[in-house]
């Protein structure tokens, strides 16, 4: 196909090729079979004459010298048309992927954006400044939202304070994270996370809709996620009866192309170096989305001394927590873990003994490849519910995930690309299902005001 393409450019300055040299040739005037060899005129008369004959043999001469130097021209303008076009062709054949990448960060983008409820349309919210390119909101307001901080609207508790329900003016209900910024530390991740965020956008990372300050403290407004986080759903009271195998598969699915977009579609690349359970959020319809940032870095800065050791035991990788070494497939070691919480249904860490722990890798990596053992571990709530197949593909994923040796783990692309054959269509993937179960989603989802 490239060959035709090239002979079909070049085709017109082949055809000009023969006529050019031809008429350039010290011969212009060949005799032809058409033209009699000897003169119409008598000798005597051509001896008489000769400056009329030469006279006109003179114009035919300069006319065809206009001629071949008007032809050249053409055949030169025409070449260097062809030469750019050849040039431009070549050059996009031979990077293709800067501009697929960035066509592809632009739709994630763009995504983003359709999805993230924004503040300019509500006229009643209160802005007073902004934080780069965060609507900043009055304190006043967040304050009334949150009914003074009710111990009964919070969502949830971290290491620097907590998150909680809050509705603003025009019924948009918002969750607020209020830190306590007396600690540098917590300082830092608030200015940390607002910047980040406010760059990121995209489907499966939460949205940044505004933040606030008061004197120590620091609030980060979200859009809300009406089903709370992973960690809730299954070590909550529930104990994950929501989520049955489909939807767990999907949760994994759209954790691992959040995160492939803070690897691959990022620049510079982002690791977010606390990705857990309790750091994957739920909406309505239970699409998952990244969240809590305040430890991320971007990669380049992972080897800063600044950088100190930090992390969730039970999902930070070995050759982080031993060596201090950190890159993307630290992520993936921690995803892997949070697939076997997803499969298992047990936590990360779990207490043996008031003194004794065990880690879910350590007690599961021996029974995930042993085909006999692996459907007598699964989660009680999704067992016997999936195709064996699709069970044995996901164990063999999660134990690639968290090897010891960063270079045995895969990449979250491919990690990606194992799962989404085992989601059906209808929840984001290619697995076509005749009739989905009516457990497949939620018996009465909530209206979703955040996608």
């Amino acid at each position: 196909m490239k060959t035709k393409l090239l002979l079909l450019l070049l085709m017109p300055l082949l055809m000009l090729h023969k006529p050019i040299w031809t008429l350039a040739s010290p011969y212009p005037f060949a005799p032809s079979p058409q033209v009699p060899l000897f003169s119409p005129f008598p000798n005597s008369m051509s001896a008489s004459s000769p400056g009329m004959v030469m006279g006109a043999e003179q114009r035919q001469i300069d006319s065809h010298k206009k001629m071949v130097i008007a032809i050249a021209i053409a055949s030169t303008s025409l070449g260097a048309v062809i030469l750019s076009v050849l040039c431009i062709w070549i050059y996009h054949t031979k990077y293709p992927s800067k501009s697929k990448g960035k066509n592809v960060q632009r739709s994630d983008a763009e995504k983003g954006l359709a999805s993230a409820p924004t503040l300019s349309k509500f006229s009643s919210i209160k802005l007073v400044g902004k934080k780069g390119c965060v609507p900043i909101i009055d304190y006043k307001q967040i304050e009334k939202a949150t009914g003074n901080y009710k111990e009964s609207n919070i969502l949830g508790e971290g290491g620097f304070g907590c998150v909680y329900k809050a509705q603003l003016d025009d019924n948009l209900e918002v969750a607020v994270k209020k830190l306590h910024c007396e600690n540098p530390c917590a300082e830092q991740e608030f200015e940390n996370e607002v910047e980040l965020l406010s760059k990121i956008q995209h489907p499966n990372v939460i949205s940044l809709l505004g933040c606030s300050s008061n004197e120590a403290t620091r609030i980060i407004v979200y859009e809300l996620m009406h089903n709370g986080s992973l960690e809730t759903q299954l070590h909550g009271p529930s104990h994950g009866s929501a989520l049955t195998w489909h939807l767990r598969m999907k949760i994994a699915l759209d954790t691992a192309r959040g995160l492939k977009y803070l690897h691959e579609h990022c620049y510079p690349a982002v690791i977010h170096r606390d990705l857990k359970s309790s750091n994957i959020l739920l909406d309505a319809k239970f699409n998952a989305k990244l969240s809590d940032f305040g430890l991320a870095i971007t990669n380049g800065t992972q080897n800063k001394n600044n950088i100190k050791l930090s992390g969730t035991l039970g999902y930070v990788a070995p050759e982080y927590l031993l060596d201090g070494k950190l890159t993307d497939k630290s992520d993936v070691y921690a995803f892997g873990v949070v697939l076997l919480e997803l499969l298992l249904g047990k936590k990360p860490v779990e207490k043996l003994a008031p003194a004794q722990c065990q880690s879910i890798v350590t007690w599961a990596m021996p029974q995930l490849t042993d085909r006999s053992k692996l459907p007598n571990i699964v989660d009680p709530v999704i067992k016997d519910t999936m195709d064996p197949k699709h069970l044995y593909q996901v164990a063999a994923v999660a134990v690639l995930c968290v090897q010891p040796e960063p270079s045995y783990r895969p990449l979250i692309a491919d990690v990606l690309h194992s799962l989404i054959p085992l989601v059906p269509v209808e929840l984001g993937g290619t697995l076509k299902v005749a009739q989905l179960p009516q457990q497949v989603l939620p018996a009465n989802p909530h209206e979703d005001s955040s996608p």
